[in-house]
């Protein structure tokens, strides 16, 4: 297929051109919604005399920004010209602002907002908490699940015919975006373990999780680097008002690949261990709470067991 029409009235990229706004319109919408309900839900808390973090605020937001800035900007429209561009929207959407997204815990502020629905009715709460037990959530959200959509979301969409299929069209082109975007949330939901969910490993595991999907991405990207000729027939023919090599752009895409799988693992491994750190301190004060108001009994049994050990010794 060849895309040289889509970008005959682009210039040589530049980050300043890329910058420059060019909305699509379904993402536009899309997160404007986002941050509109999420607004909604941290106001009624604050009027009710509820806090909610900050920084949850802060990372929502950032996340909802980040897919703006891929799908609101002519980084969308050299996406579609460009494999280096192209590749920087698909990383960013599927790795960074899921991560971002999830930290902002929107379940855990939906089901504080919501109000709960009379006796016998059924409201968007109810909805939204019969959802989290569901079977169909327990599958999607299991590693077994997870781990294998994460991989083939690279190997069998870029390496068959899919991909050029999907970026044939406009509706197409979303949906793989939107796609991107749902596979990064169910890969992390269980892992960031924010909100609540139906499937919720220890940390060791989840750090187990986290690292399975990691190494395909950097195999994926070597493969890319290393490949003698362009491996994907939409960017086999870039437009000449670009002035890139084909065979350049897709080894660029590739490096861009390769790193990005770092840099996630970093960002998640850090927030796991703040979070295991912060587990570990509530854990260490219950433990406290509890001593207080037993006299410390299980201390005073256990040191009953050492000393009842000793008298038989003897």
């Amino acid at each position: 297929m060849d895309h040289s029409g889509h970008g005959m009235d682009l210039l040589p990229f530049t980050l300043g051109r890329g910058l420059g706004w060019s909305a699509d319109p379904f993402f536009l919408i899309g997160c404007l919604v986002a941050l509109a309900l999420y607004g909604w839900g941290v106001v009624r808390l604050v009027r009710r005399g509820d806090k909610w973090p900050l920084g949850r605020t802060v990372a929502f937001v950032f996340g909802v920004l980040l897919v703006l800035l891929m799908m609101c900007t002519r980084l969308n429209d050299y996406g579609m010209v460009m494999f280096s561009v192209h590749m920087v929207q698909h990383m960013v959407i599927s790795m960074l602002a899921p991560i971002l997204l999830l930290l902002g815990a929107p379940i855990t502020l939906a089901l504080r907002a919501l109000p709960v629905a009379g006796k016998g009715r059924t409201g968007p709460r109810e909805v939204l908490l019969m959802m989290l037990h569901s079977r169909y959530l327990r599958i999607v959200t299991h590693p077994a699940f997870t781990i294998p959509l994460f991989i083939a979301s690279l190997y069998a969409l870029y390496f068959t015919p899919l991909f050029d299929f999907l970026m044939g069209s406009r509706p197409g082109h979303i949906a793989m975006m939107v796609h991107f975007l749902a596979v990064g949330l169910v890969f992390f939901w269980p892992i960031m373990g924010v909100d609540p969910g139906p499937h919720r490993p220890g940390y060791l595991m989840r750090m187990l999780e986290l690292f399975a999907g990691m190494p395909f991405h950097a195999f994926f990207g070597i493969a890319l680097m290393m490949a003698s000729e362009p491996m994907v027939e939409t960017y086999a023919n870039p437009p000449a008002s670009l002035g890139i090599d084909a065979l350049a752009d897709q080894n660029a895409a590739g490096g861009i690949a390769w790193a990005f799988s770092e840099i996630p693992s970093v960002l998640v491994l850090i927030a796991l261990l703040f979070q295991w750190y912060g587990s570990e301190q509530r854990q260490a004060r219950r433990a406290d709470r509890a001593a207080d108001r037993d006299g410390d009994k299980e201390l005073e049994a256990y040191n009953a067991y050492l000393a009842s050990l000793n008298a038989r010794g003897r």
